[in-house]
């Protein structure tokens, strides 16, 4: 081990001191260390000690400012109180005041309104029993007269009616004319109006159908319907192959947004003039629950793309039936015949012909008997009203004028007659 240096701190120069130098140097370095370290010990036990107490001081100083602050808070606390409650109490006393003043304006309001009521109710009691009184009369006067109105209403009211059925049915006469001239200029104005463009329909539609029987059917006869005839648009003569006439169709083109249930009619009367076994409308618009064919009311209805193949049936039935018929001829006897021509389509034609005729008849019988009962019943019912009205009037001006009211012979009863009802 190498001998410790010592550096001069003035001229720094390094001292080698040996073991035996150094070892005193060290244990005074250590005391002179070890004084001071005490020292600063016991400063700083004084400081902390200091400190400690200064801490106590404050926490004292502390509790003691807290007691007075709560002191004087709970005194504050108190007065505050204490002027709250007197303001409360002076308040409290004023509304109290205030109250029994309302109370007492209350019980003066009060005290009039019940002698109002009983005022109003004595009121009320006088013109109840006053009412009730004039109506007693008003009855009495009423039961006079109505007796006396009931002898006379009989002949009143038949003769009323007589002249009211009279007058009736004179305007009813003026307005049915009247209604029947509008009608009539109606539907020609309305005709003239659509007759254009429907009528270029209806022809461009004819002359569609026309050409396309021509090319199904060539060898039979499509005949176009001449304007002011009987109706219907295309005669289809059917012929079989022989050149023999087995039959007629009769074709009808409608081109229109809505069926018209009329048509049907129309061209069953069409059919029985041209002496048709069958009839055909086609049309875009079809009766209700139809969608392609049907026959309806013995008129076959169907759309124009149903057409061709519906007339291929009917041509083919008409030949089967010629062809029958034709193999019956000259084994008949008139008995047959007849029966033929009554159970076939010609002589059902005529019957049906006449039975609409007559359902249409029996329709508007009923029309017209069920209107008249109708305007007898009301006017029966007006007569009645009109007639107890003017008794009742009559009754109340009687009432009023007394002896000064003008009698009417029809309306017021005798004098010697009230009497000796009084006097029963």
């Amino acid at each position: 081990m190498s001998d410790p240096q010592i550096i001069c701190t003035k001229c720094g120069t390094e001292i080698k001191l040996t073991e035996s130098l150094a070892a005193p140097i060290v244990a005074a370095s250590r005391k002179q260390f070890e004084a001071q370290l005490a020292a600063k010990e016991a400063d700083f036990g004084r400081r902390e000690a200091h400190l400690r107490q200064t801490q106590e001081d404050l926490a004292k100083a502390r509790e003691t400012l807290d007691e007075q602050v709560a002191i004087k808070m709970r005194a504050e606390r108190a007065a505050i109180a204490e002027a709250e409650a007197k303001k409360a109490r002076l308040a409290l006393a004023d509304d109290l005041g205030q109250r029994d003043r309302q109370l007492a304006d209350l019980q003066q309001m009060l005290a009039a309104n019940t002698t109002k009521l009983a005022e109003a109710q004595q009121a009320q009691t006088d013109m109840l029993r006053k009412q009730r009184e004039l109506e007693d009369a008003k009855r009495e006067v009423e039961l006079t007269v109505e007796k006396k109105v009931q002898e006379n209403l009989a002949a009143v009211r038949d003769k009323a009616r007589i002249e009211a059925e009279d007058a009736f049915k004179s305007k009813v006469g003026e307005k049915e004319a009247q209604l029947a001239g509008m009608q009539r200029q109606i539907e020609e104005l309305r005709r003239k109006a659509e007759q254009g463009s429907q009528q270029l329909q209806g022809e461009a539609l004819e002359i569609e159908l026309e050409s396309l029987l021509r090319s199904r059917f060539p060898r039979d006869l499509i005949e176009p319907v001449a304007k002011g005839e009987f109706g219907g648009d295309v005669v289809h003569g059917v012929l079989a192959a022989n050149g023999q006439r087995c039959g007629t169709i009769l074709w009808e083109s409608k081109r229109t947004k809505a069926w018209n249930h009329a048509w049907l009619g129309k061209l069953r009367d069409d059919q029985r003039a041209a002496k048709a076994e069958v009839a055909l409308i086609v049309s875009s618009a079809l009766p209700r629950g139809v969608e392609s064919f049907d026959l309806v009311d013995n008129i076959w209805v169907a759309e124009p793309r149903f057409a061709i193949p519906l007339a291929v049936a009917l041509r083919q039935s008409l030949i089967d039936v010629a062809a029958s018929r034709k193999a019956q001829e000259g084994q008949q006897t008139k008995t047959e015949v007849m029966y033929a021509y009554l159970t076939g389509p010609r002589f059902r034609h005529r019957i049906q012909a006449v039975v609409e005729k007559f359902t249409d008849m029996k329709a508007d019988l009923n029309r017209e008997r069920n209107t008249m009962t109708r305007l007898w019943a009301k006017r029966e019912e007006q007569l009645n009203s009109v007639l107890d009205s003017t008794a009742g009037l009559y009754g109340d001006l009687q009432g009023i004028a007394g002896s000064a009211m003008q009698e009417i012979g029809s309306l017021d009863v005798p004098m010697i007659e009230a009497t000796g009802e009084a006097a029963e």
